[in-house]
């Protein structure tokens, strides 16, 4: 494998090819940073420039825009509140509140550390376990997967911010949302007579219009009371380097951990980012001696949040590459162009193409640096977002949302699909209900449902998820998690309730 890695780093370092990855990385990081863009956005835009180009070069800067977009969430998540892409929603908990509490340069400087150390560790897992960890996730059937999938909706008892019971009927309802349409068995839905409900819900629309449109409500009703939003931040971005230092310093299990729990995750066919970001970040605060500090701007949940998703960036090419099968929709694109130039995806690549293979390692470090160097030339720019007054910057945003959401299918449906459940958001938030748990629901829903019905479909006996062990396994972890979430909760508000009794 490093033989032909470094094979690879000699046709990857020609002026030409690096070139291109520094352009798909600022691409990428400028998709990642709109509201509503994303990476796969992003992705398809880059995609037709690939056809006149060799398998080497039209890969290169493939990966340099996925590097590039994994990284650009972490701009407007701090800046805005807004999650640039879906796995980059838990970047929003710690890293909005950072730049509140006026330090934006801070937030965003630990975003980007983490976010590099992250590829590295990804590339580094790729080079030296990819074949084992390729060999590994062929164990995965539709149990394992749906057991993955459940121990993964069981964290909205850690993520309820003590409000369980509101966070369990928020991901039941996400659940229900992914319902709407044809089932496997053409079965039509919850349509309610509407012919365009038969597709059931695009994510993006739905989870733009959740999270963004009811943050940005919520910042109109900020402006009725006289606030304007932008003198909450601090929009002197300046990097503290130093004191970056010092913070990952002590992030050093933190970060890899959530590293290598971004790699594997990437790694299992049909998880993606979004499973990984919320993974790590729940392991981070269990791991943490002041899990109370999550959610109001530590920099644990901020390293675990960036770090993780970046390291999917990585793991992800693996199930790709050794199996054909893509892990997610920006990964189903990169299949696209190795398809294009006449590379077929599977377990034989490795040994029929195993310089390209290592080109795309190469191109990930090269673009992992490339990234790193960009976002702390340049984020300072983009931060500058924040200057725009909010009277501006609501409806310039909200445009970009809806165009994001239309650009998805060119369909007009999708933008009523946004405000509606942008304002289900909105009542949902005044009534202190989680929404983390709703969009996890609505992201997981389908390939839960889709898995489920594979596993019944080959074996009706519900046993079967308790005698495969790693479907067995994977359901303990889950109770585990719900126990564990339940005691940590108890000890907070006992915590909460003792620091009362003093004061009074």
């Amino acid at each position: 494998m490093t033989n032909f890695f470094l094979q690879a780093l000699a046709e990857v370092g020609t002026p030409s090819v690096l070139g291109l990855i520094v352009i798909g990385v600022l691409f990428g990081i400028i998709g990642g940073s709109i509201p509503g863009f994303t990476v796969t956005m992003a992705i398809l835009v880059v995609f037709p420039f690939t056809f006149a180009m060799d398998p080497v070069s039209g890969v290169s800067l493939m990966v340099g825009v996925f590097v590039g977009g994994y990284s650009g969430g972490i701009v407007s998540g701090v800046m805005l509140g807004i999650p640039g892409t879906p796995s980059s929603i838990t970047t929003v908990y710690d890293g909005y509140p950072m730049a509140q509490k006026g330090d934006p340069g801070r937030a965003l400087g630990i975003g980007v550390v983490a976010s590099f150390l992250g590829t590295l560790i990804s590339v580094a897992v790729l080079v030296f376990f990819g074949p084992l960890i390729a060999s590994f996730s062929m164990n995965f059937r539709p149990w394992e997967i749906t057991a993955l999938i459940v121990f993964a909706l069981t964290l909205v008892a850690g993520l309820s911010n003590g409000a369980l019971l509101k966070g369990l009927l928020a991901a039941a309802l996400g659940l229900l949302i992914t319902t709407v349409g044809y089932d496997r068995n053409s079965n039509l839905r919850f349509d309610f007579g509407i012919p365009a409900l038969g597709s059931g819900f695009e994510i993006l629309p739905v989870m733009i219009g959740i999270f963004a449109f009811s943050q940005l409500l919520g910042n109109i009703e900020k402006l009725k009371d006289g606030g304007s939003g932008a003198k909450d931040i601090n929009t002197n971005v300046m990097i503290p380097y130093g004191r970056i230092m010092k913070d990952m310093a002590r992030q050093k299990l933190n970060t890899l951990r959530s590293a290598l729990i971004g790699s594997l995750v990437g790694a299992l066919p049909g998880t993606g980012g979004t499973v990984a970001n919320f993974l790590s970040y729940d392991q981070a605060k269990k791991f943490s001696k002041h899990p109370e500090e999550f959610g109001k701007g530590t920099p644990s949940g901020l390293v675990a949040s960036e770090a993780s998703n970046s390291a999917v960036a990585g793991g992800a090419f693996v199930p790709t590459l050794a199996l054909g099968i893509p892990g997610d929709l920006p990964m189903a694109i990169m299949m696209g162009v190795l398809i294009l130039h006449g590379i077929t995806p599977g377990p034989m690549m490795f040994e029929q193409n195993p310089v390209l293979v290592g080109a795309i390692y190469a191109s990930l470090l090269i673009g992992a640096v490339v990234m790193v160097l960009c976002n702390l030339l340049l984020v300072r720019w983009f931060a500058k977002i924040s200057l725009i007054p909010q009277q501006i910057l609501v409806p310039v945003v909200l445009m970009l949302c809806a165009i994001g959401a239309y650009a998805l299918n060119n369909n007009l449906f999708d933008i009523w699909v946004l405000f509606i459940f942008g304002i289900i958001g909105y009542l949902l938030w005044k009534a202190e209900v989680p929404l983390t748990p709703l969009i996890l629901g609505v992201v997981l829903g389908n390939n839960l449902e889709r898995q489920l019905f594979r596993a019944l479909e080959l074996n009706d006996s519900w046993l079967t998820f308790l005698t495969r062990p790693l479907s067995a396994l994977f359901l303990a972890l889950a109770v585990a998690s719900v126990i564990f979430s339940l005691y940590q909760d108890r000890k907070i508000q006992h915590a909460k309730t003792a620091a009362q009794q003093e004061n009074v």
